[in-house]
């Protein structure tokens, strides 16, 4: 009997990743003649990165060298979820933004509805904030990774474990 071939469907983002990102960006921000003697920083909590800055037209130019930083350290920008703009000390206003961890159950729900829909013998399984496919042919398995990586998603998805 041939054993299932396997590979789980994951969403992740490296923090050190982030961190590394965030600190390149503020010595770009520190050079930068636009940026001169303004209170803009960006910051991480936990699983939060906090944008301050003088204005909102300043705020969008943080997040846009933010983003650029994100994307040269392949940190999943799709990941990011921007809360409102809302007044700080100083005159500053700040930004929340949550880096998403995992694939949620809409997602999840999503992602199991392409898969049934593209008519390959592959079973898939939810597990906690991954989702595992298994089937017997591998063709069918790289056809599924090929489906989800053209569906328009709300999350950036890896694909881990392909045995």
């Amino acid at each position: 009997m041939a054993k299932d071939a396997s590979f789980d469907i994951v969403s992740q983002v490296e923090l050190p990743e982030v961190t590394n990102a965030i600190s390149i960006a503020m010595k770009e921000i520190k050079t930068r003649y636009d940026f001169k003697g303004s209170k803009s920083n960006v910051s991480l909590e936990k699983e939060e990165i906090v944008l301050v800055s003088d204005d909102e037209y300043k705020l969008e130019q943080l997040k846009d060298v933010l983003i650029s930083k994100l994307i040269k350290r392949n940190v999943p920008t799709k990941n990011l979820k921007y809360g409102k703009i809302e007044n700080a000390s100083g005159g500053t206003v700040r930004q929340r933004a949550t880096l998403v961890q995992g694939i949620d159950k809409d997602n999840a729900k999503k992602i199991n509805t392409i898969i049934k829909n593209s008519g390959l013998k592959v079973k898939t399984q939810i597990q906690d904030d991954q989702i595992r496919v298994t089937g017997k042919n591998r063709n069918d398995l790289q056809q599924v990774i090929a489906a989800l990586r053209e569906a328009q998603l709300d999350v950036e998805l890896q694909f881990t474990n392909y045995r």
